[in-house]
């Protein structure tokens, strides 16, 4: 008599516990620059690119000189691991170190914020949900402000201008600090109460970049295209070996700056309301809009429409409640 064969079950996937970073040092002082991928769990086009480069540093291929590059290829391993946006919030929102963090994303923050303390320039690498030609995000113009202030905007323009895209958006921080305002003034709504104290956080558009420029560094966030175009790898891939060569930290040339480029700065940010919120089309970044014109429409039928002639930015059709809906840019004046 035979014993019956009894399956093994499978094993449960192990949750990330740790951050992984690699870094490279010249044998000549220079810039620190730091290189994010996967904040986003769902946005691997700068993963896959400096898992390329890594490959070639490490052959000889590509040599750090000056200086030093740290590279993160997953930021956030719990949301790439789930291979979603998010592992128990956005990574990318009220970045801080914690005494007593909250969630995985509190942990990794409290990994990531030295690391960010410890180099100079930052390249943080995203790509969106929608189709769209890539384009980069800066800070703010030299200020003394209380919001964000900042001494660096040269230095973080140049690095922009740099990674390839000819369009460059700003006013990323003033939007969000607007979008907080009407989220605390708005009901509480049902369900998760630590989601909603965080989107009402006054801290929370602050992310990689902006925690970046609050400790004297400076900082780009590269949206190479859409999630899943094989072109966002070598736009982010572009972007790295070109702020190698900018800062000096390889010996690489660097290409010629755009000449028509485009600069428009984010004014407003609009929230999901309700599940049944829903776009009037089928909206990409950077579509234009004329005042007026509807693009979208709320659960109880109140149509949304643009306050002036602009363009639609991050348009998120699968948004969740009290969460960015899509924003609303303008040409800088």
């Amino acid at each position: 008599m035979t014993n019956p064969t009894i399956a093994t079950p499978a094993p449960a996937t192990r949750r990330p516990s740790h951050l992984r970073t690699l870094s490279y040092c010249g044998l000549a002082p220079g810039t620190r620059l730091l290189v994010l991928g996967a904040v986003h769990g769902n946005e691997v086009c700068g993963t896959r690119a400096i898992t390329q480069l890594l490959a070639e540093l490490d052959s000889g291929e590509l040599a750090v000189e000056r200086g030093t590059v740290t590279f993160v290829p997953i930021t956030n391993p719990l949301a790439y691991q789930l291979k979603q946006r998010t592992g128990e919030r956005n990574l990318n929102r009220n970045m801080a170190p914690s005494a007593i963090p909250q969630d995985f994303e509190g942990r990794i923050a409290n990994m990531l914020c030295p690391l960010l303390e410890s180099h100079d320039a930052l390249l943080d690498l995203h790509s969106f949900h929608t189709g769209g030609a890539p384009f980069v995000m800066i800070g703010p113009q030299n200020n003394s402000g209380e919001l964000e202030p900042f001494a660096r905007a040269a230095e973080e323009m140049q690095l922009a201008l740099h990674t390839g895209p000819h369009r460059i958006v700003e006013g990323w921080l003033d939007t969000y600090a607007r979008g907080v305002q009407r989220r605390a003034a708005a009901p509480l709504t049902a369900g998760n109460s630590r989601a909603q104290t965080l989107v009402t956080d006054p801290n929370y558009g602050v992310g990689t970049t902006e925690y970046m420029r609050s400790r004297g560094g400076y900082a780009v966030t590269l949206e190479c295209g859409q999630h899943d175009d094989p072109q966002a790898v070598q736009v982010a891939r572009h972007a790295i070996l070109q702020t190698l060569a900018l800062l000096g930290i390889s010996s690489l040339p660097l290409a010629p700056v755009q000449t028509d480029r485009e600069i428009l700065r984010l004014v407003d940010v609009t929230d999901r309301e309700h599940a049944g919120d829903r776009f009037r089309r089928e909206w990409r970044s950077f579509d234009a809009v004329k005042t007026g014109e509807v693009i979208g429409v709320r659960h109880s039928g109140a149509e949304v429409k643009a306050p002036a002639d602009g363009f639609v930015v991050f348009p998120n059709p699968r948004a969740e409640v009290a969460q960015e809906w899509f924003y609303f840019a303008q040409r800088r004046a």
